[in-house]
């Protein structure tokens, strides 16, 4: 990230003095390892030069580094897998991103997305997986697309697979594991990377591109 995308070192061994000076935090924690590896929803913060990002993808399912406010750094959303009873019958939560969270409230179900503030760890809202909910697909050929959840069909010992439809009221399908509720209705708790998430097809962009004079 700090070579390719950031341009603030030139070579390898500038990453790891840039990591070693603690200047690079990832979720709020310094982290002094240049190999770390960053996830999607995460945020990578460099306090000297007042840079924030979100991890996002856009819509040919590539990494995007999204500039954020201040406030926006401080949470982030994480998607439930899965649910169960520790030892001493504590019900525990795990997110997508390996972090457990003791004491869930008990609407959360797997494949919800809560809210986490950094700082803190604790959750604070909690987005139902349900239909008409705001998604952003994280894997597979439409990685990248956000929209509305129209429709899940349920395929036993197979992958349930779940309708999508955009803004532009294009619908496709994919499966439930690749969608991440990003909010409700028309409200998304991130800001999104420009384009918000919309496919566009080879010719709409050749379009946009002459219209912009880039051809």
């Amino acid at each position: 990230i700090l070579r390719e995308r950031l341009k603030y070192a030139l070579t390898g061994k500038e990453c790891q003095q840039i990591c070693m000076e603690r200047c690079v935090k990832i979720d709020g924690k310094v982290r002094t390892d240049h190999n770390y590896p960053a996830g999607f929803m995460d945020v990578v913060e460099l306090e000297k030069s007042g840079d924030r990002f979100r991890l996002l993808y856009d819509t040919k399912g590539r990494f995007v580094l999204h500039r954020i406010q201040k406030d926006e750094a401080e949470y982030k959303l994480c998607r439930i897998q899965k649910g169960y009873m520790s030892a001493k019958k504590v019900p525990v939560a795990v997110t997508h991103d390996g972090r457990t969270l003791r004491f869930p409230d008990p609407d959360v179900a797997v494949n919800d997305t809560v809210k986490v503030n950094i700082a803190t760890g604790k959750m604070s809202d909690i987005y139902k997986f349900e239909i008409g909910a705001m998604i952003m697909v994280t894997k597979g050929h439409n990685a990248g697309r956000v929209g509305t959840l129209e429709h899940v069909e349920k395929h036993d010992g197979s992958f349930s697979i779940v309708t999508i439809k955009d803004k532009k009221g294009n619908t496709f399908a994919t499966r439930q594991a690749n969608v991440f509720v990003i909010g409700s209705g028309d409200h998304p708790q991130v800001t999104l990377p420009k384009g918000r998430g919309i496919k566009k097809t080879i010719l709409q962009e050749r379009a946009e591109a002459e219209a912009r004079g880039d051809l």
